[in-house]
């Protein structure tokens, strides 16, 4: 029984791991963007691509590590329905953003990535600033395609 918990608490650490590694990156990204000399443009294009290169294989990783729990022989029937449940709703968020993506880049926006997490989703586009119409329509898609109240959107122009 012991096993099992120290298993849970590994599957629990390094999901949590994943996730700060993902926070420290936006972080890191944004001040080296803020920061940055030379062309705004260049810059921007470079967060967008960075950001989705590091966002696919912190989610990779994340796939094989639930794959591996799924697969050993080892892991209990609940580790294993946990690992596939965790897997399940990463897939299923994975989706949520590219679709919203897509709705927001559909209203004229250059490029945009989106965050989905439990408490909130976020909205990074590539724009210099925004109007109240062009906040109002994003917020609208993101309301209407998830759970999430107003409150919960966080939108941010990235120029």
């Amino acid at each position: 029984m012991l096993s099992n918990k120290k298993r849970i608490f590994v599957l629990c650490g390094m999901i949590a791991l994943l996730i700060v590694t993902g926070v420290l990156n936006i972080v890191l990204n944004g001040n080296a963007l803020n920061t940055g000399s030379g062309d705004d443009n260049l810059s921007a294009a470079s967060f967008f691509d960075t950001y989705r290169s590091d966002r696919v294989a912190t989610r990779e990783q994340t796939i094989l590590y639930l794959d591996a729990i799924i697969s050993n022989s080892a892991s209990s029937s609940d580790e294993a329905a946990a690992a596939t449940q965790s897997k399940l709703e990463l897939t299923q968020n994975m989706e949520l953003e590219l679709v919203l993506e897509g709705l927001i880049k559909s209203l004229g926006f250059e490029d945009v990535v989106v965050t989905n997490s439990t408490e909130s989703v976020n909205v990074i586009l590539k724009a210099s600033e925004l109007t109240d119409s062009q906040v109002a329509q994003i917020t609208e898609i993101i309301v209407t395609e998830t759970d999430k109240s107003s409150f919960d959107v966080r939108i941010i122009p990235v120029e």
